[in-house]
């Protein structure tokens, strides 16, 4: 809007000379004005003439700007022109793939509706269902054998179980087998047996952590760990000990021990233990663990 306004704007440009020429009539007919006036009348048109040669430079840069303004939508009509021609000639391409593939797919479908013609007409007639044959059931009817020759009936199936009895396929085991040959069976069996008698079953054994606790802090506990070692059974072993602070200067006396698990029981082990009562107070299981 302000580009046009300044376009269509009417400004007087050479308003100046019009100016010192009416100067120069006004001093012929009135004769030569003074020196000042004429110096104020100099710097007066120096201004208006540089007020003129500012106006005609905004004329001219309004006028360059709105040619510029005026050819950029031109360039962008022309670009966009051009792309739409190039879609253009993009579509008609896609437009004719699109037809010689469906070209292609009908000459397909015509091959295939052939060759499923062909195929039904060579095709041999359907094999019939199969069908579930259920197992076939004599009825149980009484067959009743005429009474005039019953002796007749009984002696061939007498003659039939003479003549199994004469057939035997697999033989006899008994009638078969050697006396020598029982004899040695019975031997290796003798013999299996005794070595298996001998050699040791497996012993099941079992280690077993002790906390045996004095009375007071004034316990002898060297004489009380004596005492406990003094235990002696078929199938016990003393192992490690040591002392572990309790409270208040009392010290329990931790001990390791393997027993053998049909020999020696836990409760008899802590029965011989306790018997001691001028040093032991009671004894616990801290960690049993089987080997």
């Amino acid at each position: 809007m302000a580009v046009d306004y300044f376009m269509h704007e009417k400004i007087w440009f050479e308003k100046y000379k019009y100016d010192d020429a009416e100067r120069r009539f006004y001093e012929q007919m009135n004769g030569p004005v003074s020196s000042s006036s004429h110096q104020q009348e100099n710097g007066a048109s120096t201004i208006l003439r540089d007020i003129a040669r500012a106006r005609e430079n905004i004329q001219k840069s309004l006028a360059g700007s709105a040619s510029t303004a005026s050819s950029g939508p031109v360039g962008d009509q022309n670009e966009l022109l051009s792309r739409i021609s190039h879609l253009e000639v993009e579509n008609q391409n896609l437009r004719s793939v699109v037809a010689d593939l469906q070209m292609a797919i009908f000459k397909l479908e015509s091959r295939l509706n052939a060759l499923e013609k062909s195929s039904t007409s060579h095709q041999p007639s359907p094999v019939p269902p199969t069908q579930k044959v259920e197992p076939f059931s004599v009825p149980s009817k009484r067959v009743e054998l005429p009474s005039a020759s019953p002796a007749k009936k009984v002696e061939p199936a007498a003659a039939e179980d003479d003549d199994d009895d004469d057939i035997d396929l697999f033989g006899s085991d008994d009638e078969e087998e050697d006396q020598e040959a029982a004899k040695v069976r019975e031997e290796r069996l003798r013999q299996y047996a005794e070595k298996k008698a001998k050699k040791p079953g497996l012993i099941a054994k079992s280690s077993i952590l002790l906390d045996v606790k004095p009375w007071d802090d004034e316990t002898d506990m060297a004489k009380m760990e004596e005492c406990v070692r003094s235990i002696h059974m078929d199938g016990l072993v003393w192992g490690a000990s040591k002392l572990v602070p309790v409270g208040y200067g009392i010290k329990k006396l931790q001990i390791q021990c393997v027993v053998e698990d049909d020999k020696v029981g836990t409760d008899i082990l802590e029965e011989e233990i306790t018997k001691f009562e001028d040093y032991v107070q009671s004894v616990d299981i801290a960690a049993f663990n089987k080997i």
